[in-house]
């Protein structure tokens, strides 16, 4: 075969298995666009339906299926083991409140009961609003964050948390050994309730998922119709100068 030969089927090797390649990732966002729809549509109904009972231990096994599902469960808080994470929210930087609730039906749930700025973290700043009796809560069905949040670890030992580990926190609390196997592995972030005192403020959990797969999509199949492009120019090109050689 002729150099000129190789060099062109050098080309198309080249042009075929990149262009295939930049079409299977187009094909791929396609599929995660369907995903995604699905997934957004499936959370909006959930969050606009009635609220159902929290899912006691026998549902544990499948709660990985229920995030954002609207609950609502009824006990009393045990504000002795309040734990506050680092939270960024519409209001500004400050914590969450997350108070574990001995609930009616005999396990313990973890509440995010809203946020707080900064100068009220301490429950001295907000006695008005640590109810004694029993309390009802409804909220969305929130699965755990294990580990911390972006390049900052929780430091249980510090009484840092930058995220809502649930597990985590139910062993720093002694929530285990309260009650064990009956804490639950998800948290409820609570619907906005007005506070005496008006914190914490409840009901600001951001659902939002982004969904740029259509223009990804589109980006890896002009990639793909570009490298066939260029393939064919560059084969014409070879054939022309080919064809000038005596």
């Amino acid at each position: 075969m002729k150099r000129s030969g190789f060099r062109l089927l050098a080309i198309l090797t080249l042009a075929l298995a990149g262009a295939l390649g930049f079409g299977a990732l187009g094909v791929w966002q396609i599929r995660r666009m369907t995903w995604k729809h699905e997934l957004i549509a499936r959370v909006e109904s959930r969050v606009n339906a009635a609220p159902v009972a929290a899912p006691g231990p026998a549902a544990w096994g499948n709660v990985a299926s229920e995030e954002y599902r609207r609950v609502r469960v009824a006990g009393q808080f045990l504000h002795d083991r309040e734990i506050l994470t680092q939270a960024v929210t519409r209001l500004g930087g400050g914590f969450w409140v997350l108070t574990p609730l001995r609930a009616d039906a005999g396990f313990i749930v973890l509440v995010n009961r809203g946020f707080v700025p900064p100068e009220r973290r301490a429950q001295a700043m907000r006695q008005e609003a640590l109810p004694a009796g029993r309390v009802e809560v409804t909220g969305l069905l929130r699965l755990t964050e294990p580990g911390g949040g972006f390049l900052r670890n929780n430091d249980p030992a510090a009484g840092r948390w930058h995220s809502r580990d649930v597990a985590a926190i139910a062993r720093q609390q002694g929530l285990d050994r309260m009650a064990p196997g009956a804490v639950a592995p998800y948290f409820i972030d609570a619907g906005y309730v007005p506070n005496p005192g008006g914190y914490p403020v409840g009901g600001l959990t951001v659902v939002r998922f982004s969904d740029n797969h259509l223009v990804y999509a589109v980006t890896w199949f002009a990639l793909a119709l570009m490298t066939a492009a260029a393939a064919a120019f560059a084969i014409r090109l070879e054939g022309r100068e080919g064809g000038e050689r005596p």
